[in-house]
């Protein structure tokens, strides 16, 4: 593996229009925040973690940088993920690899952010976190997918490379459904067998 750090990207800038409210503020059962909270879940594995936000959501960037999180303020958020992610990645120019992360997904174990980092670690170029045979979050890229992820635009993100580089994808396997439990609405907080609806790949 290239020489640098491991650089989780928490995509926190999306508008949550089907919750009702500004869902990644919204208090999970032991009262942090939901966008806090799956920040919080993602540092451990990462040498830095940088939060995408929306310009106007002034609340998260406050509750995130208190806790010590580096703040990208992407202006292009609301056209969609893919702007998020880049703006990310062109942050973090000189990482040996990006985790990307979605912070709308607070359940995920910090053990399996921590299994995605030690493959990038270990030369994986695309890794990939699987529950039960279905594909999660968060994403690890390697250096070399740089260039390709700072050039993303619209809704679709990341998924059109996974997608088009199959034999560069490494499958790691965890015992955690929170990789595929994502929160829509507010009913997704509620207890519901885990991943029904299955997040986009970021």
């Amino acid at each position: 593996m290239t020489p640098g750090p491991i650089v989780g990207i928490l995509l926190a800038a999306g508008s949550g229009s089907r919750f009702g409210s500004d869902k990644l503020l919204h208090p999970l059962a032991d009262g942090t925040p939901m966008g806090l909270a799956a920040a919080r879940r993602l540092r451990p594995a990462c040498d830095r973690v940088l939060a995408v936000v929306r310009p106007g959501s002034a609340v998260l960037a406050e509750q995130l940088a208190a806790a010590g999180f580096e703040l990208v303020v992407s202006a292009a958020a609301l056209q969609g993920m893919g702007h998020s992610l880049a703006a990310g990645v062109r942050a973090a120019p000189d990482a040996a690899g990006w985790l990307i992360a979605l912070a709308d997904m607070p359940f995920i174990a910090p053990a399996s952010y921590g299994r995605v980092a030690a493959a990038l670690r270990e030369g994986g170029s695309i890794v990939v976190p699987e529950y039960r045979g279905r594909r999660g979050h968060p994403v690890g890229f390697a250096r070399q997918w740089g260039e390709p992820l700072s050039a993303l635009a619209g809704d679709e993100g990341a998924r059109r490379i996974v997608t088009a580089f199959p034999g560069a994808v490494v499958r790691c396997d965890v015992d955690d459904p929170g990789i595929v439990r994502d929160v829509d609405r507010a009913a997704d907080l509620m207890d519901r067998p885990p991943g029904t609806t299955p997040a986009p790949y970021p």
